[in-house]
């Protein structure tokens, strides 16, 4: 437990102070955002700001992670582990796919980064990548970061995928969740307020399968999670990172994450859900980046068939804008729906484990 919070501590620090050095360092340099000309006209204020403020989630990640096992070492706890580096990696390289992306938007000043192409080959070697490794590198009891099976809560055991299909599996989660949350990312706070609730959620979740682990507890209910302590850390950093954050990216925003910031982010709600035998559980809990995105695929669908819009604008956040509501009360409201669905989430968890005792 000393680590959880070790971890959460220090993200939440370095990020809180390095997210200001950014802000100066992006200011000078002019890595400032471009806004959708066609999006709420109170948006062309922010024009200018500075993007990229997901380097420091990040580092602040990166450093939660590794400080707290250099503090474990004190009291003997265990060391960074295969499905730990994982997920960090896999959130990493999506950051990196992210960063080209803002990048080439303040190049060239325009709100078009990547194209789609460049973009989506980036989420795909990315997600190849993880997959692959993910089989790999069984533990002590056997137990590989990934599982062929499709998962709830654990492993549905009637329902097993295969290496290639959990391959492409761990593709469409790639790009579904970074996609979703780089879609949420819209509004001051919005993206980086709702991945503070989803991953405090998850440090319940992974602390709880940590101390209910088949390989240390066996008996009914136990979880065959390999290193759920380790993923609980990762989860601790990255609610610590978005907090520090949101300091200086709430309303009115002094910096903003960019793809830097949601690619990596939604990489990272992919990782868990695989590593952690939740890929099903995850769409209750992250069930505002799934509206967030769905919101579009219905927009575009609509419109195509019919030439008619459901909404005044897509994502849908835009649309409660355009409808007169002030940018803060949609925020506050959207986080009120995040923390809804997380708790949801978190009782559906609880209430398979009860049923599995149970029998």
């Amino acid at each position: 437990m000393r680590q959880i919070l070790f971890a959460a501590g220090i993200a939440l620090a370095v990020s809180i102070l390095l997210t200001p050095v950014l802000i100066k360092a992006f200011s000078r340099q002019g890595f400032g955002q471009e806004i959708r000309v066609e999006g709420p006209k109170s948006h062309q204020s922010k024009r200018g700001t500075p993007t990229m403020g997901g380097v420091a989630i990040l580092v602040g990640l990166w450093a939660g992670y590794w400080g707290s096992h250099l503090i474990g070492i004190g009291y003997d706890a265990d060391g960074p582990s295969a499905s730990g580096l994982l997920v960090l990696g896999l959130a990493t390289s999506l950051g990196v796919v992210g960063f080209l992306d803002d990048f080439i938007k303040i190049r060239k000043q325009r709100n078009l980064g990547l194209n789609a192409t460049g973009k989506y080959v980036g989420q795909v070697v990315s997600a190849v990548i993880f997959g692959i490794l993910a089989l790999q590198f069984r533990g002590g009891s056997g137990l590989t970061p990934g599982s062929t099976n499709l998962s709830y809560v654990r492993d549905i055991t009637t329902v097993t995928l295969g290496a290639v299909v959990f391959v492409l599996l761990c593709c469409f989660l790639v790009i579904a969740w970074s996609n979703a949350v780089n879609l949420t990312d819209g509004l001051d706070g919005l993206a980086a307020g709702s991945m503070s609730l989803v991953l405090g959620s998850y440090v319940i979740i992974t602390f709880w399968q940590y101390r209910n682990a088949c390989e240390t507890v066996p008996g009914k209910g136990c979880y065959d999670v390999r290193d759920p302590l380790d993923l609980a850390l990762i989860c601790a950093a990255g609610a610590g990172a978005c907090i520090g954050f949101l300091w200086w990216n709430a309303a009115p925003a002094k910096i903003f994450m960019g793809d830097t910031g949601s690619l990596a982010l939604g990489g990272l709600l992919a990782g868990l859900s695989i590593t952690t035998r939740t890929e099903l559980l995850m769409v209750v809990i992250g069930a505002l980046f799934v509206a967030e995105a769905a919101s579009v695929v219905i927009q575009v669908a609509v419109f195509r068939s019919t030439r008619r819009r459901v909404f005044r604008m897509a994502p849908f956040h835009h649309h409660f804008e355009l409808a007169g509501w002030a940018e803060t009360t949609v925020i506050i409201r959207f986080w009120l729906l995040a923390a809804i669905a997380s708790a949801i989430g978190l009782a559906l968890f609880y209430s398979e484990y009860l049923g599995a005792i149970g029998d």
